[in-house]
């Protein structure tokens, strides 16, 4: 039985943007910011899942999946998208990380 917490994937290869984050005080903008960005996460060509995990201190881990480097890229690149990194750099995180990898192998159980 699948959750629907997890990205359906196809076979790899595939790549995986994997965002982690310190958030600073808790800001309703911030929120709405992020239903924004997952609507259009979620349509860009290219896009096959995304996983996120936060817990009550601000700390979050998002996995986003992608097929190719290109989507990635342009993903990085959308204006919309633009406008809301330079908020979480200026407003919204104590510190992120970025990973960007190819998923050469993938399993699930039990």
């Amino acid at each position: 039985m699948t959750s629907a917490r997890f990205a359906s994937t196809p076979k790899p290869p595939y790549w995986v943007v994997v965002f982690t984050a310190l958030r600073k005080d808790a800001d309703p903008a911030y929120d709405a910011m992020g239903a924004k960005m997952f609507e259009l996460a979620t349509s860009q060509p290219g896009f096959l899942g995304i996983e996120a995990a936060h817990d009550s201190e601000g700390f979050g881990v998002t996995a986003i999946y992608y097929t190719d480097e290109t989507s990635i890229l342009a993903w990085k690149a959308n204006a919309e998208h633009l406008v809301a990194q330079q908020l979480g750099k200026e407003r919204w995180y104590a510190h992120y990380e970025v990973r960007v990898a190819r998923v050469e192998r993938a399993y699930g159980g039990p």
